[in-house]
């Protein structure tokens, strides 16, 4: 097969240090793009004195991009362009952090956000799936999980990461320290990551051909039916994070009660994904996706009906494990089910649907609490659509 030549020259660092160099850029930028954001709202609205609903607003803006974005990306990736996908979204999340280090009015930080959630469509985890599938097809499903593994440490380091550089610099300071990283660590890290050829091993004997272009995915039920699937996934997941706390206090837990549960989701989801690299591989891609899908739902039941501390803490770990499977699952199962040439389009238009609902999950599961008796009838809703969910995924049969 005839290799793809990106903008690079030189010769490519070689597996394991691409996969390590990735896996090292997804920490800081899931951390700095997508976690930090929650750890500076109540200093901008010390600050700046805007509501709640201004700042959770222009974050839900920065998702909507994201997905919007997503399939442009892919479809830069299946043209050759990796390189220039990763590093220029580095550049572009650090450029936007920069000038939201520098807000003074709601229309600045929405102009931010939005250059932000193109920056994550063109970082977080998707364009480095399809980069690793391009780039290395005899061994991609390994470099995920190792990427996934490293880059779950993101949630749990964040956190503390963001308090103290706002303690040290405030939180303007903290902003703009987190750009230049991002901007000056992380954008040179990719550009030398990607070096070299878009393909360097191809299987042999391999023929694009035989690769389902996004209009052939378009017409196999298999596509529709893992869209709905990681679609209504991506909501449930967002909308119970979005709502975990007033959640847990309607259960009669405070607020230090709750965190001592769901800081255990972070660890469960790096404990999933740690057992599946050391003993799961064996396992089918579509046996581990039901397995893992069918874990929501149940937690979720937990959840509900849960009062005390052992069933709460079973949901955070189920949670947490499903959480960090699902994601490789829908690393890997597009270029098996769909071939690996149009990976980045068919798993645009995949991923791109569901983090548009991601992003209105919060503010839906909001609407639908009016119209339910509380939290324990929105969270039996939440646990029906998980069931549907790992319901569409067992029918979505690999396409003949």
């Amino acid at each position: 097969m005839q290799q793809v030549r990106e903008g690079g020259v030189g010769k490519h660092p070689g597996y394991g240090a691409t996969v390590a160099a990735l896996a090292l850029g997804q920490i800081i930028a899931w951390a700095a793009l997508y976690y930090g954001f929650t750890s500076f709202v109540l200093p901008m609205q010390r600050a700046l004195g805007w509501g709640q609903p201004v700042l959770m607003g222009a974050f839900t803006l920065g998702l909507a991009t994201w997905g919007l974005a997503t399939y442009a990306a892919g479809a830069a990736i299946d043209h050759g362009h990796g390189r220039a996908v990763m590093t220029g979204g580095a550049a572009l999340g650090g450029l936007g952090m920069l000038a939201w280090s520098q807000v003074s009015a709601p229309w600045m930080l929405y102009a931010a956000c939005a250059l932000m959630g193109v920056a994550m469509a063109m970082t977080l985890y998707e364009p480095a799936f399809n980069v690793l599938t391009k780039r290395y097809p005899l061994r991609y499903q390994q470099g995920i999980t190792l990427l996934t593994l490293v880059a779950g440490f993101a949630s749990t380091l964040s956190l503390p990461a963001a308090v103290a550089l706002t303690h040290w610099l405030d939180w303007r300071g903290a902003l703009a320290f987190s750009g230049a990283v991002l901007l000056l660590g992380v954008a040179p890290l990719h550009a030398w990551a990607l070096r070299g050829p878009a393909l360097v091993a191809a299987p042999h004997g391999h023929d694009e051909s035989d690769d389902a272009t996004l209009h052939q995915a378009l017409r196999e039920p298999s596509f529709w039916l893992l869209t709905l699937c990681f679609t209504l996934y991506s909501f449930v997941i967002a909308a119970i994070w979005a709502h975990a706390m007033p959640l847990f206090e309607s259960k009669g837990q405070d607020a230090t009660q709750a965190m001592a549960v769901l800081v255990w989701v972070g660890p469960a989801q790096v404990a999933g994904r740690l057992l599946y690299a050391g003993a799961g591989r064996g396992w089918s891609m579509r046996v581990l996706g039901a397995v893992v899908l069918a874990m929501l739902p149940l937690s979720l039941l937990l959840l509900a009906l849960g009062r005390s501390h052992a069933p709460l803490m079973a949901f955070a770990l189920m949670f947490g494990v499903a959480n960090g499977l699902v994601t490789i699952v829908r690393g890997a199962l597009v270029p098996l089910y769909f071939g690996r040439t149009h990976v980045g389009r068919i798993g645009g238009a995949m991923s791109g649907i569901g983090l548009v609902a991601r992003a209105a999950a919060p503010l839906a599961a909001s609407a639908l609490l009016v119209g339910l008796s509380g939290y324990v009838a929105l969270t039996l809703l939440m646990a029906a659509l998980a069931a549907g969910a790992t319901l569409s995924f067992w029918l979505a049969r690999p396409p003949r």
